[in-house]
């Protein structure tokens, strides 16, 4: 749903959401703060590993005065924006900047498949870069790296082997270091961890290890 502003452009009032919930953030230069997660619902990816397939559809249309309302209840200064892929709702730039208007560290969380241009600039995104065992590399829009600054980060979540020689090419042929963080993930239940924090060593390179901290806690508990 939608209104027609003064200047004659239209403002989403209402955005489909998944869920909302208070929990620690598992990833990404946040890890380890409480943080309240927005899921909004849908997609336009099916990567092959994904977790949160839930929230390809079906959610709840909610103001943004209602969802505003939900975050501030659980008092936390941490905010995450994520999905399915939040930026496939016209809506979601609206949040971000609402979120942030009202005193939140608003952290988004993107797959990289869709335009970050605009954003508000006190936002931090998260963004991935989809390696080839994702089956969804060919959606990477690598006119988003000229986006980033130097508070985002784009982070790569690799499976084998072949993902993570893509991956330091990628991170290479795009000078993404030092420009901002970047991060590298293993697939959970995949790829072991040790495996992948062993050949970053090796290598020598200027990237961030991290796991998934969330799962270790709770698994693949919803919600958390």
């Amino acid at each position: 749903m939608s209104t027609t502003a003064p200047d004659g452009s239209t403002r989403a009032t209402r955005l489909r959401v998944s869920e909302i919930f208070h929990s620690i953030q598992g990833e990404s230069s946040s890890i380890g703060q409480p943080t309240v997660f927005v899921r909004l619902t849908g997609c336009p990816l099916r990567c092959s590993w994904c977790d949160t397939a839930y929230a390809f559809s079906g959610g709840e249309l909610r103001s943004l005065e209602d969802i505003l309302a939900a975050v501030a209840a659980f008092g936390a200064h941490h905010v995450c924006v994520t999905g399915g892929e939040p930026l496939a709702q016209p809506g979601c730039r609206g949040l971000l900047t609402r979120l942030c208007d009202a005193g939140h560290a608003a952290q988004l969380e993107t797959s990289g498949a869709l335009d970050i241009a605009g954003i508000d600039p006190r936002v931090t995104v998260v963004m991935d870069c989809k390696p080839p065992s994702s089956g969804e590399s060919a959606r990477n829009c690598w006119a988003n790296f000229a986006w980033l600054r130097a508070h985002d980060q784009v982070k790569f979540v690799i499976a084998d082997r072949a993902d993570y020689d893509w991956s330091r090419q990628v991170v290479a042929r795009h000078g993404l270091r030092p420009r901002c963080m970047v991060l590298f993930s293993p697939v959970w239940g995949t790829l072991e961890p040790r495996q992948l924090a062993e050949w970053v060593l090796a290598d020598r390179l200027d990237v961030c290890f991290q796991v998934q901290l969330h799962k270790y806690l709770w698994g693949d508990l919803r919600g958390h």
